[in-house]
C-alpha cells in the first residue's frame, strides 16, 4: 500500500485516525466544561490510566472542544524534573494580561493580577522565573509563603477574573502524577475554593494509577471534587474499529484475520494498535490487506518500540532500578508482590524499597494494591527480556 496514504499515527499524543472506545468519557467532559460555562458546578476531571492508553490523546481532545465551545484553555504538561509552579503559573500570567485588553478590562482583572504579583514574590519554588510583571503586589493575598494558603487565593482571583469577563477557564494538566504532594496538596485546596465559590474554572488533568494514591494522601476530600474515569485497553469491537475504520476511509480491505492477529498481539492497547496499523499498511502489497505478512509486521512494530517507546524509559534507570525490573520482568508481567522481586534480587524487602519508590515516582511502576508492584508501560516485561536475551534490535547500555 502506498505509505504516503498510510492513515495510521504512531506517536506520543498523536491523534489517531479513529478515536474509538473513548466516547463516553469525551461525552462525560464535555457535559461537565458545557455546565461550568453556564455557571452550573460539577467535578473536575482527572484521567487515570497506563502508558499507551491514549490519555494524551484525550486531554487534547478535551482541550479542543473547550476551544470549540469558547472557553479558554490553559494546557501544561507536568515533568519529573521541573516544579508544577514553573510551568502553570506564566500561562495563568498570560491568561491575565489577555483579560486585562479590551473595553472589558475590569478590576477583578487588576486585582488577580496584584495577587499574582504577591504569589510570584513569596514562592520560592518558583524563584528565577521571569514574569514580566510590573504591577504593585496586593497585600495580604497569597503572600503568606504557604502554599496552601497562597494558591487557592490566586485561583480565587483568577476564577473572580474570569467571571467578571464572562469568561470560563479549564486547566489541563498532563503527566499530573509528577507534582509531589506539596504541590498536589495545594492544588487540591485551590479546587477546592473554587467549588466554594462556584467559579467558573475546571480542571481536567491525566495521569498514572499512582496518583490515585497521590491525591488521596494529599487530602482525604480529593474524592469529592474529582471523578477519576480510567482508560484501559480497548474491548475487541472497539480495538477493531481503530484499525478497520481509518483503512476503509481510505478506500481498501482489510480481513478479519489480519484484524484478529493485531487484537492478540496488541491486547487492544490503543498507542500499539497504531503501532500495528501502521506497519500493516506499509507492508501490504494491496486491498485486501490480509495476515500473509504479520510475521514481518510483527518485527518492525517491535523494532520501533524497542527503539523509542520502551528504550527511551528504560535508560532513565540507575543500575539498580534496572536490577528490579528485570527482576520483575523474569517473574511475568504481573502485578508482583514486591517481596517476591526482593527474593528474586536475592535482597530484603526493606533494602530495595527505596529503588521500588524511586520507580513509582519515575512513572515505571505503581502498587495496584498494598505490597504489590506492576509495570507502567504495558509489554515492558517483554522488552526487559528481549535486553536481557540480548534479542532486541536496540540493545541498551546496560549499568
Amino acid at each position: 500500500m502506498n505509505p504516503h496514504l498510510n492513515p495510521f499515527a504512531p506517536g506520543a499524543g498523536s491523534q489517531p485516525p479513529e478515536l474509538a472506545g473513548r466516547q463516553e468519557i469525551v461525552e462525560r467532559a464535555t457535559l461537565v466544561l458545557e455546565r461550568v460555562k453556564r455557571g452550573r458546578q460539577e467535578k473536575s476531571l482527572i484521567v487515570v490510566g497506563l502508558r499507551g492508553v491514549g490519555k494524551t490523546v484525550v486531554l487534547n481532545k478535551i482541550r479542543d472542544i473547550g476551544t470549540e465551545i469558547g472557553i479558554r484553555v490553559i494546557q501544561i504538561e507536568a515533568t519529573e524534573d521541573r516544579n508544577l509552579l514553573e510551568l502553570l503559573i506564566p500561562r495563568i500570567q498570560q491568561t491575565l494580561l489577555a483579560f486585562d485588553h479590551g473595553e472589558r478590562a475590569v478590576a477583578a482583572v487588576k486585582q488577580a493580577i496584584a495577587v499574582l504579583t504577591s504569589f510570584v514574590k513569596v514562592t520560592t519554588t518558583i524563584e528565577g522565573v521571569e514574569f514580566g510583571l510590573s504591577v504593585d503586589p496586593e497585600i495580604g493575598s497569597a503572600d503568606s509563603g504557604d502554599l496552601e494558603l497562597d494558591l487557592p487565593d490566586l485561583f480565587e482571583a483568577v476564577g473572580l477574573a474570569a467571571k467578571a469577563k464572562g469568561a470560563t477557564l479549564c486547566l489541563v494538566i498532563d503527566e499530573l502524577q509528577y507534582a509531589n504532594e506539596r504541590e498536589m496538596s495545594a492544588l487540591i485546596m485551590a479546587m477546592h475554593r473554587i467549588s466554594q465559590r462556584n467559579l467558573p474554572v475546571v480542571l481536567v488533568g491525566g495521569g498514572l494509577p499512582q496518583i490515585l494514591g497521590l491525591a488521596g494522601r494529599s487530602k482525604s476530600y480529593a474524592e469529592r471534587l474529582f471523578d477519576y474515569p480510567r482508560l484501559d485497553r480497548l474491548k475487541k469491537v472497539d480495538a477493531l474499529a481503530a484499525i478497520r475504520e481509518p483503512i476503509e476511509r481510505e478506500g481498501a480491505k482489510v480481513t478479519e484475520a489480519a484484524l484478529f492477529k493485531i487484537f492478540e498481539t496488541t491486547n487492544g492497547y490503543p498507542y500499539f494498535l497504531q503501532e500495528w496499523g501502521y506497519q500493516l499498511w506499509n507492508e501490504a502489497p494491496g486491498s485486501p490487506i490480509d495476515n500473509s505478512r504479520m510475521d514481518e509486521v510483527d518485527r518492525r512494530a517491535i523494532d520501533r518500540l524497542d527503539e523509542s517507546f520502551f528504550r527511551v524509559r528504560f535508560d532513565r534507570l540507575t543500575p539498580v532500578e534496572q536490577r528490579y525490573m528485570f527482576a520483575m520482568a523474569r517473574l511475568g508481567a504481573g502485578p508482583h508482590r514486591s517481596g517476591d522481586v526482593a527474593n528474586e534480587m536475592d535482597r530484603e524487602v526493606q533494602s530495595v524499597a527505596p529503588h521500588r519508590s524511586s520507580l513509582i515516582r519515575k512513572g515505571m511502576v505503581y502498587s495496584p494494591a498494598h505490597g504489590d508492584v506492576a509495570f507502567t508501560v504495558p509489554m515492558f516485561d517483554e522488552y526487559l527480556n528481549r535486553v536481557a536475551s540480548g534479542t532486541t534490535s536496540s540493545q541498551p547500555r546496560l549499568l
